[in-house]
Formats: C-alpha cells, sequence, structure tokens
C-alpha cells in the first residue's frame, strides 16, 4: 500500500458501502517522499500502531467518528489497546474507495484533473493532508517556503517573519495535496475547490482538525512531549459524514519536541540533509517541476545511504518509548523517554 504500511483487504469497499481492511505496519520508513528507504528500524512499525490506535480511540471518546476497529491480537481479533498483551503490528480499519487524480503534462507543465470528485461523492478519501501547527521547530517545511517565496509569513496569519522554535499562540491550519507524485502545498480556496467541498464541510473539516490537535497533544504531554504539528487523513463516510482515516498522533504522522530535541522522524530528516544524496534529491525535483516530469526520483544521481547504526538504534529505542508512554502501556521491552533523549544528545555531540 505504502512506503511504510501495507494493507489487506477483507472486504473491498463499494460506492455506497465501507469495506474492511487491515493495515499492516512494517519497521520500514521513509523520507522526503523517497519511498522505501535501504534500512528497517526494529520495533517501529508495531510502535507506530500502538500510538495511531490509542489516539484514535482518545478521539471516539471526544465524538469524533474514525475508520478505527481496533487492534488484531495472536487470536486475529480486533481489540482494544487497554486488552492488548503484546504489542501488535496489525490494525483493523474501515475501508473508503481512493480516487486518484488524472494526470498530464501541458506546455511542459505537470496538471491534475481532480474533476472525478463532487459535493454528491461518498464513502471515498478527501484526496487533501489536513496540517495543524502550534509551534515552528527547526527543519518545519514553513521555513522552506518562506525563503522560497511560495508563502508570506501574512498568508501564515502571521504578524511578523518567524524564528526556529517559535511557539504559536494560536495554531495554523496548513493544507496539501495528498493523491500527487509530491505533496503539494495549495490554499485552502485551492483544497475546497479540488475535493469540490461545501463551505460547511469545509469549516467541519477545520474543526475535526482542531480536536484532532488537541487530543494529540494531550497524549504527547503524558511522555513530555510538545506537540509541534501534525497532520490528518480525512474521508467521507457512505452518509457523507467526515471520518478520520489512515492514522494519527505518531512520530511519523507528528513533530514532536522533548526540550527542543526532535522526538519524531525528523531525526532521520536530519541525518540525510547532510548527505550528497539529499543535494541530488532536491535538485531532482526542482528539475522536474522546472520540465514537467512526473517521476522526479528518476532524476535523482544517487540512491539513499543507510542510517547510521548507533542512531538506528537510538530511533528505534525512541520510537518503542513514546509509545510506551503515550499510551500508558507498557508493552515494549524499552528505556524511559527522558533516557533515550539522554542518548541521543550525547551522540550529537560525537
Amino acid at each position: 500500500m505504502g512506503s511504510v504500511k501495507d494493507l489487506e483487504v477483507i472486504k473491498k469497499s463499494t460506492p455506497d458501502a465501507m469495506g474492511i481492511g487491515r493495515f499492516l505496519f512494517s519497521d520500514r520508513y521513509s523520507v522526503f517522499d523517497w519511498g522505501e528507504m535501504p534500512d528497517r528500524i526494529g520495533g517501529k512499525g508495531a510502535a507506530l500502531c500502538l500510538m495511531g490506535a490509542y489516539c484514535f480511540e482518545q478521539l471516539e471518546k471526544k465524538g469524533v467518528k474514525t475508520h478505527y476497529k481496533g487492534l488484531v491480537d495472536l487470536n486475529g481479533k480486533a481489540i482494544k489497546v487497554n486488552a492488548l498483551k503484546q504489542p501488535s503490528s496489525v490494525m483493523e480499519v474501515g475501508l473508503v474507495n481512493v480516487y486518484k487524480p488524472k494526470t498530464n503534462s501541458v506546455n511542459g507543465k505537470i496538471n491534475h484533473d481532480y474533476s472525478i470528485y463532487s459535493s454528491k461523492i461518498k464513502n471515498c478519501l478527501i484526496p487533501l493532508e489536513i496540517i495543524y501547527r502550534n509551534g515552528l521547530p527547526e527543519g518545519s517545511s514553513v521555513f522552506k517556503r518562506l525563503e522560497q517565496g511560495k508563502i508570506t509569513f501574512k498568508d501564515l496569519g502571521l504578524d511578523h517573519y518567524p524564528k526556529p522554535g517559535e511557539q504559536l499562540s494560536q495554531p495554523i491550519f496548513d493544507v496539501s495535496t495528498k493523491l500527487e507524485e509530491t505533496d503539494r502545498y495549495v490554499t485552502w480556496k485551492e483544497a475546497q475547490k479540488i475535493a469540490d467541498l461545501t463551505d460547511q464541510e469545509l469549516i467541519d473539516i477545520k474543526a475535526v482538525l482542531l480536536k484532532s490537535d488537541e487530543t494529540i497533544t494531550e497524549m504527547a504531554s503524558k511522555a513530555g512531549l510538545k506537540n509541534e504539528d501534525g497532520k490528518i487523513e480525512l474521508a467521507f463516510d457512505e452518509n457523507r459524514e467526515l471520518i478520520v482515516v489512515d492514522v494519527l498522533g505518531t512520530l511519523d504522522e507528528c513533530r514532536f519536541t522533548y526540550e527542543g530535541v526532535h522526538v519524531s522522524k525528523e531525526i532521520a530528516r536530519q541525518f540525510y540533509k547532510k548527505t550528497s544524496w539529499y543535494e541530488d534529491l532536491e535538485k531532482a525535483k526542482k528539475e522536474a517541476e522546472a520540465k514537467g516530469i512526473q517521476d522526479w526520483k528518476l532524476l535523482c544521481k544517487s540512491q539513499p545511504p543507510k542510517l547510521d547504526l548507533k542512531l538506528k538504534t537510538i530511533i528505534s529505542e525512541m520510537y518503542m518509548a513514546a509509545a510506551n508512554e503515550m499510551s500508558g502501556r507498557n508493552l515494549f521491552n524499552a528505556a524511559k523517554l527522558a533516557e533515550v533523549i539522554i542518548k541521543y544528545r550525547a551522540y550529537l555531540k560525537e
């Protein structure tokens, strides 16, 4: 299904009814839209599964609909987090239809046709990533977009040019495409047009995003983490009512910090930003955009290297420790997150 998890279809969805599926979370990881990287991070899949399941359950307590049905135990049954006896990397969910936009190149520019979406369509993924930002830590894509002139600080609702590490008095809501070759930031007006959303649906989407943000913030605080930013994905069910889908509240979907230290996939991103592969990747993306080429990876001159072995072990411990503490279940044999952070700080000084 993707670079990090696979999908097992138990019952197919139809235009009018949800199906049933199971996410199989792997120890794979992905950065910069590259897809599967050359390593595996031990325990990562089951840790993501636990974090996501716990977040879904907390959201549902607040009245937010989701496609989550439970974690699959050794007997093949979908159960809740509090009934789990050991980590599971399998989550049972309801399935909706995914309609990808038609893509073509016009005058050297990639064009995406979203005409399949209408205000009458239901039981389908909304082709957007919905993003909240409570802070702007180092590494936030906001700074890159500001530098490139793609947005202004006023576009973000700010009254000044932000600095890395800045905390926001009110969350910023952002949106990007989901089903294109590279996630593309768009305005809310463009997003509404892409998915053919009514004004009320747009209001409802932002309300669900705010509740998700608040829920993740509460969950993260249990582990001493600050919820800097994150994303959710939404769908319409059989009645065209909003439901939260995919997974949320994990170290892959969110950017968390612990006393200023990144505790998320950002650690791997920072490692790769110092490699020559990252320079090749950025050049390839720019060239593909200029020439209207869809698969920018074909233009990348190198392949990503493996993670440093010591760093890979630290990241593994970080995922498992965070899952234990955010969920309140000590299911992984891992050190406390505070101890892992000490180890990571020492690694950065080497």
